[in-house]
């Protein structure tokens, strides 16, 4: 039996998840996985959101030279260049990778330019480079705010950003942060966004409770409100109306971080791929998990799921496992706001519709839960260890006792504190 070559592209969530859950399903002797990729180590995004507020970033990185090597997967620092998918090759910086089966997880980038000033005039929330850059201009509002100085920080959701949760994370934990150092009644905060309802992928319930949220803390919350232009300090909208700020907070629109000539793809570049299976639609043995992929929310747990059902794929593929259920959109995600929390369960499902691509799956019944409170910060900080602990050990997050305890927690604490 000849030898399976599986490589993954990229060492985000979507290329972790599924090189060590394939690892898991088929030994060496069945499947040799490379794992290509520009860094060594995992960045662990979720939680830097917290950059802005004081926390360090070490944690967030995570090594992988001994995961990859005691799960004997070849590790290749490089960037993918090209794909010859004629000859089953990928070019990279490094030279070429021939491959039987590739994996793309490449992710996902920003691109402020699409709204004219934004880049010049915008704190983008992405990088962790970003996030402290965030961090000290809002050292500056504190101290303008402390000396009697009315600030203005505007939050801002433009077209075509495709998950934009850790922006109203921010909004929410900047309001707690300011009221904690006495200077909120000098700061006006406002959010604004191009979508129709707050996070308008996780649906009705999840709006309630952001727009509650606002109304409580006194944010100045807008829908339906896309940005035409930037200038120094005023936003102009499509509707003819603006708003001024001396701090702007935005989360840009995305576009694939990579393009791939001789695959299908939208417009923005992400591939085109089966909805079940991330397989990329005309090109069989080549998975688009995660970012990468044309899924329409871009976030880290649906990239998870993404990934262990190629994963699954692969190894039902090669003999070295039964065929899995394939990709179910049900998102997981927790709120964070300083004081306390929001934890969504949200199925998902797919319309075509531009406008609105996913909503919550009409056959969701109780499965769709949102509940608030104080203990979904433990949580969100038990989330913020094990992930990168399995991923530092070379280990699946979705699977194994530590998976299913966790699981056990989420489904016994959604069952008391969401709805």
């Amino acid at each position: 039996m000849s030898l399976n070559h599986v490589v993954v592209l990229g060492s985000g969530f979507a290329g972790l998840e599924a090189a060590f859950a394939l690892r898991a399903q088929a030994s060496p002797d069945r499947v040799r996985i490379s794992l290509v990729s520009d860094r060594d180590d995992f960045l662990f995004r979720p939680n830097s959101i917290y950059l802005p507020f004081g926390a360090a970033e070490a944690p967030l990185h995570v090594s992988l030279t001994k995961a990859l090597r005691r799960r004997e997967i070849d590790a290749h620092i490089a960037t993918a260049e090209g794909i010859d998918t004629d000859r089953g090759a990928v070019h990279t910086s490094r030279g070429e990778v021939l491959y039987d089966k590739l994996v793309i997880a490449t992710g996902a980038a920003m691109r402020p330019e699409e709204v004219p000033g934004l880049a010049e005039h915008a704190c983008t929330v992405w990088s962790p480079g970003q996030l402290h850059a965030l961090g000290e201009r809002l050292q500056w509002v504190v101290r303008h705010a402390a000396h009697g100085r009315l600030q203005q920080v505007l939050f801002l959701v433009p077209p075509n950003n495709k998950c934009a949760g850790p922006l109203y994370e921010i909004a929410l934990m900047l309001d707690t942060w300011l009221r904690r150092r006495d200077v909120r009644d000098n700061v006006q905060l406002a959010f604004t966004t191009f979508e129709q309802s707050y996070v308008q992928a996780f649906g009705p319930k999840l709006h309630d409770v952001v727009a509650g949220e606002f109304a409580r803390r006194g944010i100045d919350g807008r829908t339906g409100a896309a940005p035409e232009k930037i200038s120094e300090l005023e936003v102009a909208y499509t509707d003819g109306t603006g708003h001024e700020f001396d701090l702007l907070v935005a989360f840009p629109p995305y576009v694939a971080a990579q393009r791939f000539d001789g695959l299908p793809a939208d417009e923005r570049g992400f591939l085109a791929c089966e909805a079940s299976t991330r397989e990329v639609l005309g090109h069989p043995d080549v998975y688009a998990p995660g970012d990468a992929g044309d899924f329409p929310v871009k976030q880290a747990f649906l990239a998870l799921l993404q990934a262990q059902a190629v994963a699954g794929q692969i190894a039902a593929d090669i003999g070295a496992h039964l065929p899995g259920a394939g990709f179910e959109p049900v998102s997981m995600c927790v709120l964070e706001m300083l004081d306390k929390a929001t934890f969504a369960q949200v199925p998902l499902a797919v319309t075509g519709d531009p406008a609105q691509p996913v909503v919550v799956d009409p056959w969701a019944g109780e499965a769709y839960r949102v509940g608030t409170s104080s203990a979904w910060r433990l949580g969100k900080k038990a989330l913020g260890t094990y992930v990168p602990g399995r991923f530092r050990a070379g280990l699946p997050v979705h699977a194994g006792t530590g998976w299913d305890v966790m699981a056990l927690g989420l489904r016994g604490a959604t069952r008391w504190l969401a709805r």
